[in-house]
């Protein structure tokens, strides 16, 4: 099984080599998930590729963002700049830069951004060009042996390093409520900030770190092609240390040879850490705090600035660098001039605080091993890329379809004299709701589930996806695209009967790629906005409240998935007449968990194009949003 390290600047990529991985990941200056570390430029790139491949080790390069129709000329020329100087491939998030790509000569990797976490996603991805999907890390070992059997491709999954609490590629939080799009690689992690919920103030929706190393043999026992490590954004000794406990684990070596690396990697960078999802659907969060704090000591009582080390539960040395943690309140740290009783430097009230080793004087000999950085250069230049587009002739709406996401039968009776369709959650009550739209001549939908290795969709009826895995075509069926789907640009061609385009984009963005997209289009109009959907069984139906105030809905589905919603209702009500006149076939309107007088209210707003009555619905609602519409997504 391959080691695949993170090379987040060229000080990382000599260190993962060094530490005998057997391939590294990283990215240029743009289009990369990772915007605020250090990347490389297009020279050195060429530079990294040709060490790498000197020291025998293999370069995936990320192109793995949402893409623009006005950057896609530009992504595609890196993209051939990648094939051009060797490296062994790229790894992508955007069906329309996929598309885009069939001619380019270099492995396509899918980024786990895609949310391939099936049988169906995996041939999926052999029927669309691609070598190797990075599954969902939300997938436990059991469901991980079923996928991977008889794969049609390769086959990645993380081992090491920060997990996000929503599942990759459906974080909205960032964007919508901090200006900061996860899906253009500049998230403000907003999952690392305290909520208070049911009274209590913690750091809710933080993961702690994936702790990887007793499951490499048994990943690659089923035919796992990849162990990836997380951490482009660390340390040159991170890096080091990561890929040196996982070669070495991986090659079977004896414990004790990688015993002292093993403590170090804890020191450099440490959150807690967890088994992920690999040991089954159990909560990865480590409420305490968020940031990195080292390796943990243990306790220990000051008393007159003095304590012992022999309190402590872990072994210290001179040297060694300490923090000081009254609960999530940082006291001081120093390095410790002597063991057993010793004092602190620094005046520290009398107590009993939490110890945290941060500094270890080996991880200095680890600088001075890896040593200076080969200055990477090269000579290729890219060369440019002119693609035309083919305007489509659209037809203008005085006003859009009306679709309403449902959630009840009670709220589906709300709405339906002004539905043109039902979008409604597989769930108990979905035949009834099948029973009454048919009575009524109305289409109804199917809501696949967020995330779910095991679905399959009854395809006598049209069904909606989220993801390209769940795309399963057996005949005429409709399918329908949700906004999860990431479709941000006019090159998506899957054959979708309908596509509900991403809520990051502009009223811009969205009048040109209608304007170059021959298939039908819907834009989400109203509803609070999903900004995070999580596996986590730990997080309970309630409110979640965040520092300043805003309150952001939580509720559990029938398939055990927790959805945080937005604090606001998107409104684009009075942009109705406008998205008709982009040729836009049809708006979602989601009035699911609210009551029926608000449902029929807003239904009777939207359908009537009553623009006056926004303000009334803002008051029903408690608050509007208008999303990405007029400001896009940078």
């Amino acid at each position: 099984m391959e080691i695949l390290s993170p090379a987040g600047s060229p000080e990382g990529l000599v260190a993962s080599v060094k530490g005998g991985c057997d391939a590294v990941y990283l990215g240029g200056k743009s289009f990369g998930a990772r915007a605020f570390s250090n990347n490389f430029t297009d020279k050195q790139i060429e530079g990294a590729v040709n060490y790498a491949h000197d020291n025998g080790v293999k370069v995936y390069v990320t192109v793995n963002t949402l893409i623009k129709d006005s950057e896609m000329d530009d992504a595609v020329s890196f993209v051939r700049f990648l094939a051009d100087i060797g490296a062994d491939a790229v790894l992508v998030q955007d069906l329309g830069l996929l598309k885009s790509l069939h001619s380019v000569d270099i492995k396509k990797h899918a980024s786990t951004q895609m949310g391939i976490c099936s049988r169906e996603g995996l041939e999926w991805c052999a029927r669309n060009g691609i070598s190797r999907a990075v599954l969902n890390r939300e997938l436990t070992f059991e469901e991980l042996e079923d996928i991977v059997r008889d794969s049609p491709v390769e086959t990645e999954v993380f081992v090491q390093g920060a997990l996000c609490y929503c599942l990759s590629g459906g974080c909205l939080f960032s964007s919508l409520v901090g200006g900061r799009s996860g899906n253009r690689g500049q998230c403000a992690q907003p999952c690392r900030k305290k909520y208070t919920m049911d009274g209590e103030t913690s750091f809710r929706l933080s993961s702690a770190d994936l702790y990887g190393v007793d499951w490499i043999k048994k990943l690659d026992s089923i035919g796992v092609t990849s162990a990836k490590i997380e951490g482009r954004m660390r340390s040159q000794a991170y890096a080091y240390l990561a890929s040196k406990v996982y070669s070495s684990v991986n090659r079977g070596a004896d414990p004790s040879e990688y015993g002292e690396d093993l403590d170090l990697l804890k020191t450099v960078f440490n959150r807690g850490y967890c088994d992920g999802y690999l040991g089954g659907v159990v909560s990865p969060v480590q409420m305490k705090y968020a940031d990195n704090r080292g390796y943990r000591l243990g306790r220990a009582t000051f008393k007159k600035r003095k304590f012992d080390t022999s309190e402590l539960d872990e072994e210290v040395n001179v040297r060694d660098g300490i923090s000081i943690y009254d609960g999530d309140v940082k006291v001081g740290g120093f390095k410790l001039s002597s063991v057993g009783k010793t004092a602190s430097p620094f005046d520290i009230p009398d107590g009993t605080y939490d110890v945290y080793r941060t500094y270890d004087p080996r991880i200095d000999i680890i600088k001075n091993m890896v040593g200076d950085v080969p200055r990477f250069d090269g000579q290729t230049e890219r060369r440019p890329v002119h693609s035309r587009l083919k305007e489509v002739v659209r037809p203008k709406r005085d006003l859009p379809e009306m679709s309403f996401y449902v959630g009840s039968v009670r709220n589906l009776e709300a709405v339906l004299p002004y539905a043109h369709r039902i979008y409604y959650e597989e769930c108990d009550s979905l035949p009834e709701a099948q029973e009454i739209c048919d009575g009524a001549g109305k289409e109804i939908v199917t809501i696949a589930p967020r995330f779910d290795p095991s679905w399959r969709p009854d395809t006598s009826r049209p069904f909606m996806v989220h993801t390209p895995g769940q795309y399963i075509p057996r005949g005429d069926e409709r399918i329908y695209a949700s906004y999860n789907m990431n479709v941000f640009n006019s090159r998506v061609s899957m054959p979708f009967y309908q596509t509900t385009l991403s809520t990051e984009l502009s009223d811009q963005e969205i009048e040109y790629l209608a304007h170059h997209h021959p298939g039908r289009l819907e834009v989400m109009v109203f509803g609070r906005t999903e900004l995070m959907c999580t596996r986590d069984p730990g997080l309970k139906n309630g409110i979640l409240e965040d520092e300043k105030g805003y309150r952001f809905p939580v509720y559990r589905d029938c398939h055990g998935l927790a959805h945080v919603l937005n604090s606001t209702d998107l409104m684009l009500l009075p942009y109705l007449r406008q998205l008709g006149s982009f040729g836009i076939d049809s708006v979602g309107i989601d009035v699911r968990k609210r009551p029926e007088r608000i449902a029929a209210a807003v239904a009777k707003a939207f359908a009537g194009n009553n623009v006056k009555a926004k303000l009334d619905l803002t008051g029903l609602c408690g608050g509007i949003n208008y999303g990405a519409y007029l400001r896009g997504t940078d």
